[in-house]
C-alpha cells in the first residue's frame, strides 16, 4: 500500500517515516510530498480538521492515499494556548527558537507549568474514507531551553516518564516510544493493521461531517 506522506515539514517527515516503518514496513510504501505540491492552508479549528484538511489535499493533489498530522502543545494556564496556533504563536513566519522564546516570555514568573503535548493522524483515502488516530503525552515547561535534538517546543517540554529530560534531550528512538505523535502513529498503525484486507465501506472509517 502506497501512502503519500502529506507534511512539508521536514522534521515531521523523518518522525513519520521512522514509526511508521518501524510500524508497518512490510504493509506500506511511504511517498515523500511532491515538490510541485503547494501549501494547505491550515484554517481549521481542531487539530483533526487540520490534519484533515491536510490529508485530503494530497489525496487531491496525487490521487493516492495521503497521511497528515497536525500537532497541538496545551498549556494549562494559558487555557490550552496555543494549541492549534503552535507552529504560528510567535507569527506566521514564526521559526522554531521564535515560538519557544515567546512561550518563555509568556510564562515567566509562572509557578505552574503544566503542559500537553497532542496529535491526530489522519489517513485518508481515495474513496473518502479515513483512519484516525491520536497520541497525548502530559508533561510541563522548563524555565530555560535544554538539549540539541528534536524540533519545535522540544527543549523546553519534558514529558512524563522521561526522567525529566527535555526532548530535545532525548534520543529519537527514546523520544518516539513517548512522544505524542509517536503514540498517534502507533494508534494509527494498529487500526490500519485491522482494516487490511476488508471492504473499505465496513472496516474503515467515514470521514467526519
Amino acid at each position: 500500500m502506497r501512502l503519500v506522506l502529506a507534511t512539508a515539514n521536514p522534521d515531521k517527515a523523518a518522525e513519520l517515516k521512522a514509526v511508521l516503518e518501524e510500524e508497518l514496513d512490510d504493509l506500506i510504501d511511504l511517498v515523500a510530498r511532491p515538490q510541485g505540491v503547494g501549501a494547505v492552508e491550515e484554517t481549521g479549528e481542531s487539530l483533526e480538521e487540520n490534519a484533515r484538511l491536510k490529508a485530503v489535499a494530497l489525496v487531491a493533489a496525487t490521487g493516492e492515499a495521503a497521511v497528515a498530522d497536525d500537532t497541538g502543545l496545551e498549556v494549562a494556564v494559558l487555557g490550552g494556548a496555543p494549541g492549534t496556533w503552535s507552529a504560528r504563536f510567535a507569527g506566521e513566519d514564526a521559526t522554531y527558537a521564535d515560538n519557544v522564546a515567546k512561550l518563555l516570555a509568556v510564562l515567566e514568573g509562572e509557578l505552574d507549568r503544566e503542559a500537553r503535548f497532542r496529535t491526530v493522524v489522519v489517513c485518508r483515502f481515495p474513496d473518502g474514507t479515513e483512519i484516525m488516530g491520536e497520541g497525548v503525552v502530559e508533561g510541563e515547561i522548563t524555565l530555560v531551553p535544554r538539549g540539541l535534538g528534536g524540533f519545535g517546543y522540544d527543549p523546553v517540554f519534558v514529558p512524563e516518564g522521561g526522567g525529566g529530560r527535555t526532548f530535545a534531550e532525548m534520543s529519537p528512538s527514546d523520544k518516539h516510544e513517548l512522544s505524542h505523535r509517536g503514540r498517534a502513529l502507533r494508534s494509527f498503525a494498529a487500526l490500519l493493521r485491522q482494516s487490511i484486507g476488508a471492504e473499505p465501506s465496513s472496516q474503515l472509517y467515514p470521514p467526519s461531517s
